[in-house]
């Protein structure tokens, strides 16, 4: 894997947590040259600390923000001269029942996991078709199977595959690979800053984080997959088996899902 990604340029969105902080940290041990944004300065300076001598671009930069997006990709491609793959990794969840929820709080995931993507795809596609790239969403299980308490969420993913679906087809011609991948549980800060139904930042995590796969186990899988130039890549067991019974026996997954997240009838948030 070191050659595939050696000296190539490759954007990480969000990239100062969680799985995002686990590809810029694999992407440049294997060579490639790495630009990343986040809305923290110090956590990007940090990031920046840790890896001193090597060819890592940080920018702060808020993804639900169009003249941010450019601006960033703008600033990669003049640094590196060009850009070979882009991972729209940033994202938010939600946490809430529809009918308690400020209809804000869907915006927000919508602009953060949905828009942002866009934006991204959007400035960096003619770099990427002129380098026959990729073009990664970091989608969920919640793309493939709508859940419950997390409306907003559920809906930001499938926007997002369905748009990288479609943009897979129109650039079948240019030779640009494009995929989405749906981690499963897997262990990063998404539950911790997850919204509630008013918007606000969740305090607790209802999760336990170090039963699910790692940030950085999930990284070298979305890295193997880019490099084989799969169309999709769901992992864990949970989340295969998730989209199986979904596609194939639908109303059992809605009796699963429901057992899951609901307890003596209220949602487990």
């Amino acid at each position: 894997m070191n050659e595939y990604y050696k000296d190539k340029v490759a954007i990480v969105t969000g990239g100062t947590d969680g799985i995002g902080r686990a590809l810029v940290n694999a992407l440049l041990t294997l060579g490639a040259k790495v630009a990343t944004c986040g809305r923290n300065h110090d956590k990007l300076y940090e990031l920046q600390a840790q890896h001193p001598s090597r060819p890592l671009h940080t920018l702060v930069a808020d993804v639900t923000n169009e003249s941010d997006c450019k601006r960033f990709i703008d600033s990669t491609i003049a640094v590196f001269g060009k850009i070979d793959i882009l991972i729209n990794n940033a994202g938010i969840s939600m946490r809430g029942l529809f009918r308690d929820l400020e209809l804000d709080v869907i915006k927000q995931v919508m602009n953060v996991n949905f828009f942002g993507a866009v934006y991204c795809t959007k400035f960096a596609l003619t770099s990427l078709i002129e380098n026959k790239g990729t073009i990664v969403g970091i989608s969920s299980i919640a793309g493939y199977r709508g859940l419950p308490g997390r409306t907003g969420y559920s809906s930001s993913k499938f926007a997002l595959q369905g748009f990288l679906e479609s943009l897979k087809t129109e650039l079948k011609d240019d030779g640009v690979h494009v995929m989405w991948v749906s981690p499963g549980f897997t262990s990063s800060r998404i539950r911790d800053n997850a919204l509630n139904d008013k918007g606000e930042r969740q305090k607790e995590n209802p999760m336990d984080e170090d039963k699910m796969m790692s940030a950085e186990a999930c990284a070298r899988h979305l890295l193997n997959a880019v490099m084989k130039k799969k169309r999709t890549l769901v992992l864990t067991l949970t989340g295969k088996e998730t989209v199986f019974i979904n596609k194939f026996f639908p109303g059992l997954a809605d009796k699963l899902v429901h057992k899951f997240y609901f307890k003596n009838k209220e949602l487990i948030k």
